[in-house]
């Protein structure tokens, strides 16, 4: 599917497998990071169930906002550098304990 080569590695090939636009893959793969993140919240004990809820859709328009941008982006708009957390992510593997640290 056209420019879905931008959205890369596993959730652009499911996405292209299944004809999803690139819009909407975009907005998905957005919500996801961001359950992920409420997740991580609630399991801390950060928010409660119901709040956790209420972030992720009080998030919905700035997601739609984010992947709408994404979508007109080049490669220019979308670059950046995290070194630090690079390094941080090559010594994830051999950490005492893994929960919530990546």
């Amino acid at each position: 599917m056209a420019g879905l080569d931008r959205l890369s590695g596993p959730v652009g090939v499911a996405a292209a497998g299944h004809d999803i636009p690139l819009k909407d893959a975009l907005e998905a793969f957005a919500l996801g990071f961001v359950a992920n993140l409420v997740s991580a919240a609630v399991r801390l004990g950060i928010v409660g169930q119901t709040d956790g809820q209420r972030v992720t859709a009080a998030l919905i328009p700035e997601i739609k906002s984010v992947a709408a941008f994404a979508h007109c982006a080049t490669l220019d708009d979308l670059g950046g550098a995290a070194f630090r957390s690079d390094l941080a992510a090559l010594r994830h593997e051999t950490q005492y304990t893994r929960l919530f640290r990546s």
